[in-house]
């Protein structure tokens, strides 16, 4: 329970700083009629889960071939991890959106997958994340952390959806400010996890 609970912890620090993804949903959200947020919420899910295993799993087993990598991964994911964190502490957010209009299904398809599978901040966090953190568990116990990832991704779209369709008018730039504040000291948390794990070594 505490690997999977660490898994849903990650996913949700690892999604809530605003980027391209939760703005695509959040513009959605405020423009289109409910069943086409909710379908943009489940496609951004889609490829997000399915880049989150791509990441986990490509580079953990390339990493539990090499101690010597595993020891890299861990100490270089760490240091940059404090550096994302250190960036969302510090980051100023822009919460303005400019869809105007809803997309059609193929456009959402297509955006959706761009947004995640294009954005290379996206790629990159997601392998170093996912991937350091993964040379660090125990054995048997990478299913379900990433299962914990995976749930993170739902709760979080689908909640962007429901938050913006009932209550966005009182949410506030401060507000975005501080998830992004909270975000960062949890991931720094993970950071300071990994360089452990690594000095352990």
């Amino acid at each position: 329970m505490d690997i999977f609970l660490q898994g849903l912890t990650m996913g949700l620090a690892y999604l809530a700083p605003i980027g391209a993804q939760n703005l695509f949903v959040i513009n959605t959200a405020l423009t289109a009629p409910l069943s086409t947020a909710l379908a943009t919420a489940g496609i951004v899910t889609f490829f997000d889960i399915s880049l989150a295993l791509a990441c986990f799993w490509g580079i953990g087993l390339i990493i539990g071939s090499s101690l010597l990598l595993q020891k890299a991964i861990l100490c270089g994911g760490g240091l940059i991890l404090i550096y994302i964190g250190w960036q969302l502490l510090r980051a100023k957010v822009n919460t303005q959106t400019s869809a105007t209009y809803a997309p059609t299904l193929w456009q959402t398809v297509s955006l959706g997958f761009t947004v995640t599978w294009f954005n290379p901040q996206a790629v990159i966090d997601g392998t170093l994340m996912l991937g350091a953190f993964r040379s660090s568990l125990p054995d048997g116990s990478a299913t379900c952390f990433i299962g914990g990832v995976a749930i993170a991704s739902m709760l979080w779209f689908f909640g962007l959806v429901g938050v913006f369709k009932t209550c966005c008018s009182k949410l506030q730039p401060v507000h975005m400010l501080w998830i992004n504040r909270l975000c960062g000291l949890v991931i720094l948390g993970y950071a300071l996890k990994l360089l452990l794990v690594f000095w352990q070594m």
